[in-house]
């Protein structure tokens, strides 16, 4: 039976899905609902794993099905959903455009380095690290290019157009405050991307094969999948012209053997074979069994105990420029996590750095992480104060993670989770070394946790009363002392609940004796 046409098929997907990722990534005006950006990375592998580990409901099972799938035709996560593999085909589809005699050729498996890794990070798993995971996971790769490459140059583009017609008085797109931009954050995905496109460009999809874990799990998976693609070496021709097309250079063709742990199910393979001597065949336990290479069988049967580890509107910036630097120098114990991440170690034990809720968060408080958290958990979000704060009643984040690092909250919810708690260094105020009043903390403080109280003559100082702060860091972004912060936010370890401060009541007799004047 023919069936060249699921060429088509898979390109229509792949298409749609990588679609999906760049508009949810590339949504600079963030008007797009948590609902749509949920389903847009239901079925990403790395995410739906960890989110189900935590929330175990129904619309966390992703996984599952990419599966089923699996189970059932092999890779075909690897060919159509992944985003990062979709790219690597448009650079393969590139070098044959530029090369039109680029020929794929069959080649041995890295077999140790493949396994290799995919064992130390789900080594790394099992003991809540989740370090080669968040270096690999093609997902959250291709989140990082698209929130730290593309995003940025989006912003910068729609920035110079609005520019451009507000000369002539044209208002129909406004300018986007970009507010912070980390060269180190920006410099892995660009060289992750160039990396992979290069090698992709040269060998197909060669890093799915030997680095990815997600590909290599899946693979090892394909090795017990019910129907496999197979070459009917009766009426096989051995023009060898499927080899040629196979970019994941799995087919061998002296032997009409296709090492099915490798295939990425593009079915470029069916779509040339001249014979059509390639097609889904439905193989027998026993048959898997026979063909299963007894130097390998106790390795791959070790790595495969690992799986189950697997298993808003912005406060003004009132900046006052003081007259001489602040002296005391402050260190922070611990960066706040988001809201809704419950501690600092479920944050960190289960974000993946995809960088989703940093493309969500609307004031831009969220920013990628190089040692905030620990070397090894580079690039996770942290709460940047120095960048921006909080809002107050802001969810987004929440609403968007896809692996549960940060758990679903309500607004109301939102208001009583204290991530962190202020702490005033009397020794920087300028209220202190300029005698100068300011009290810029306090006034955008919105729980009142920073009030101001008499200090000197007319002079008043921030006090700050700890069980009424959130930790949103209002009041160290506002603060204008340079290079120490006079107030700052001290992040918990694990998130407690705010108290909300009593409404302050008149306490005035009002007595109405006039008649109504008219």
């Amino acid at each position: 039976m023919k069936l060249s046409y699921l060429r088509k098929i898979r390109i229509i997907i792949s298409i749609v899905f990588l679609s999906l990722i760049v508009i949810v990534f590339l949504d600079i005006t963030n008007i797009l609902s948590s609902g749509f950006i949920s389903s847009a990375t239901y079925l990403q592998f790395i995410p739906s794993v960890l989110k189900f580990s935590n929330l175990l409901v129904p619309t966390s099972i992703g996984f599952i099905i990419v599966l089923l799938l699996t189970l059932l035709f092999g890779r075909v996560y690897c060919s159509s959903i992944c985003p990062l593999g979709t790219l690597q085909d448009l650079s393969s589809y590139s070098a044959k455009k530029i090369h039109k005699k680029k020929k794929f050729r069959y080649t041995k498996e890295y077999f140790w380095l493949r396994y290799s890794v995919l064992a130390i990070s789900l080594i790394l798993v099992l003991f809540g690290n989740l370090f080669l995971i968040n270096l690999l996971d093609p997902y959250s790769n291709t989140g990082r290019i698209f929130a730290q490459l593309f995003n940025p140059l989006l912003i910068l583009l729609n920035n110079l157009t609005a520019f451009t017609l507000e000369k002539f008085n044209v208002y129909l797109i406004y300018p986007i405050e970009i507010k912070e931009f980390y060269i180190v954050a920006a410099s892995f995905p660009l060289i992750f991307l160039a990396i992979v496109l290069y090698l992709s460009y040269k060998r197909g999809r060669l890093y799915c094969n030997t680095i990815c874990p997600v590909g290599t799990l899946l693979g090892l998976i394909s090795k017990f999948t019910i129907f496999k693609l197979k070459i009917d070496k009766a009426s096989c021709e051995g023009c060898g012209v499927c080899a040629r097309v196979c970019k994941a250079e799995c087919i061998e063709k002296s032997t009409k053997e296709i090492d099915f742990s490798r295939c990425v199910a593009c079915y470029n393979c069916l779509d040339v074979c001249p014979s059509d001597s390639i097609n889904y065949q439905l193989i027998q336990i026993n048959n898997i069994q026979s063909e299963s290479d007894d130097s390998r069988r106790d390795f791959l049967s070790r790595t495969s105990m690992f799986f189950i580890g697997l298993t808003s509107s912005a406060i003004s910036q009132i900046k006052i420029i003081p007259k001489k630097e602040s002296k005391v120098e402050v260190n922070k114990n611990s960066f706040a996590s988001p809201p809704g991440s419950s501690t600092i170690d479920h944050f960190n034990n289960n974000c993946t750095a995809c960088h989703l809720c940093i493309t969500a968060c609307p004031t831009k408080v969220l920013q990628p992480s190089f040692t905030e958290f620990g070397i090894f958990n580079i690039f996770q979000p942290f709460m940047d104060y120095e960048t921006s704060f909080c809002n107050y009643d802001c969810i987004a984040c929440s609403e968007v993670c896809p692996t549960s690092a940060i758990l679903p909250i309500t607004g109301i919810q939102k208001k009583n989770i204290q991530i962190g708690k202020a702490k005033f260094v009397k020794e920087n105020c300028i209220v202190e070394t300029e005698n100068t009043a300011c009290g810029a903390c306090s006034e955008h403080c919105p729980t009142k946790a920073v009030m101001m109280v008499d200090y000197k003559g007319n002079l008043k100082i921030p006090e700050v009363t700890n069980k009424y702060c959130v930790g949103c860091g209002a009041c160290e972004y506002a603060c204008p002392t340079k290079p120490y912060k006079a107030i700052y936010v001290d992040g918990n370890l694990e998130h407690q609940t705010a108290e909300q401060k009593p409404t302050e009541k008149l306490d005035q007799k009002i007595d109405y004796k006039e008649e109504f004047p008219f």
